[in-house]
């Protein structure tokens, strides 16, 4: 876990010295769109553009899963970092980069912009034909791939309608806020009062979904949006990560009757259990957070059984 500092890789683990005890995320810095519109620099094509992830990482895993959604397999090539994230950060592993033949991340980061100082996260949506990061925020790259290869692909569902939008974000931020950060508040929390007050917050919300989710299918109307898919995959880790490794254990997510099944609805979803890879997920956060987990042992279970009957298709 480190970052880019003064052009170098630097291995150094979150400061929360001036936030109280406090994780605070860093946000995005490549935020550039691809569109088909004049004066675009980055057009909608087949075969021009990669997308960077890790299996674990529940913000790459969402751009996995709209790859997937929108049919865009043959459009964006992927590639997959190794599991663990040592002193170098996120590694390109065995299999290496397909593109340029880097060895981390970082280095990508560097080849994008020389200037770059910060953290080094996943995903990446690179562009092969100018070289450079189109975009590394998740939330910004499924709405890319929603919308800007329909053309290319002819696949024009929409997991954010126009006349849901408003209360499709007005979800997303709370659960952005208090269930996809608020995890890994807690779990990175350095004082008591930092991680009691996100653990709060963190159940208070879940306590909220499981209300929710008793009176309606999905979180806005009757299909399924981008806000279920940007909550699914915070969901999915939670007993076989967070509950344990971030302390976030009042309760599993198992025990929650909606949610549960809830979860396993989106997981049944034809293409979706393609994309989760728990043993993967497990053995980043267990063998990569010394911090956390100083002897780094993976714990072995325990056994998930999402594609078991759920009660999602009943009436509300």
């Amino acid at each position: 876990m480190g970052l880019i500092v003064n052009g170098k890789w630097v291995d150094q683990w979150y400061d929360t010295n001036k936030s109280e005890g406090q994780f605070v995320r860093q946000d995005s810095r490549f935020r550039d769109q691809i569109s088909s519109e004049e004066g675009s620099q980055f057009k909608p094509e087949a075969g021009r553009y990669h997308l960077y992830i890790s299996l674990a990482c529940p913000w790459a895993h969402r751009t996995l899963i709209f790859r997937k959604l929108k049919q865009l397999e043959d459009v964006i090539s992927v590639s997959v970092v190794a599991a663990e994230m040592m002193e170098n950060g996120w590694e390109f592993g065995e299999n290496g980069d397909p593109l340029y033949h880097l060895n981390y991340a970082y280095q990508l980061y560097l080849k994008a912009d020389p200037s770059y100082q910060g953290r080094v996260t996943v995903p990446i949506l690179w562009d092969k034909k100018t070289k450079t990061i189109v975009n590394n925020e998740s939330i910004e790259i499924i709405r890319l791939f929603n919308s800007a290869f329909d053309g290319v692909t002819g696949n024009l569902d929409d997991y954010f309608p126009r006349a849901q939008r408003e209360a499709i974000e007005t979800v997303n931020a709370r659960i952005y806020d208090t269930i996809n950060n608020g995890v890994y508040k807690a779990g990175f929390a350095t004082t008591q009062a930092a991680y009691n007050a996100a653990y709060h917050t963190l159940f208070d919300s879940l306590d909220w979904l499981e209300e929710r989710l008793s009176k309606q299918r999905y979180l806005v109307g009757d299909k399924i949006t981008e806000a279920d898919w940007r909550l699914f995959t915070t969901l999915i880790r939670f007993d076989a990560v967070y509950h344990g490794h971030f302390k976030c254990n009042r309760q599993k997510l198992s025990e929650f009757h909606h949610i549960s099944n809830y979860v396993k609805e989106l997981y049944q979803v034809p293409g979706i259990n393609g994309t989760v890879d728990l043993e993967y997920t497990k053995t980043h956060y267990y063998a990569s957070h010394s911090t956390i987990n100083p002897t780094l042992i993976v714990p072995l279970g325990a056994a998930q059984h999402f594609d078991a009957p759920h009660d999602r298709d009943r009436k509300y």
